[in-house]
């Protein structure tokens, strides 16, 4: 699975900010319950409409983000 399969970016749906599959749940909210400690299970059950791939492509796409080279001038 491509995480880019599930992340949908529509600049008329949450400020343009990325989300899952095209509903208003940001991957933002996915990563913020993962960092609470919120357990994948839990997050399920308090969104039915998340699948365990919609989890996993949040984590890729953070991963993806987090991997960028940062130039530093000396």
């Amino acid at each position: 699975m491509h995480y880019l399969e599930r992340i949908t970016f529509n600049p008329e749906q949450c400020g343009g900010r990325p989300c899952i599959r095209g509903m208003r749940i940001r991957v933002s909210d996915v990563l913020d319950l993962f960092a609470a400690g919120v357990a994948e299970q839990e997050i399920l059950a308090d969104y039915p409409d998340l699948e365990v791939d919609d989890l996993r492509a949040a984590l890729q796409y953070a991963s993806a983000q987090a991997n960028h080279a940062v130039l530093v001038s000396r």
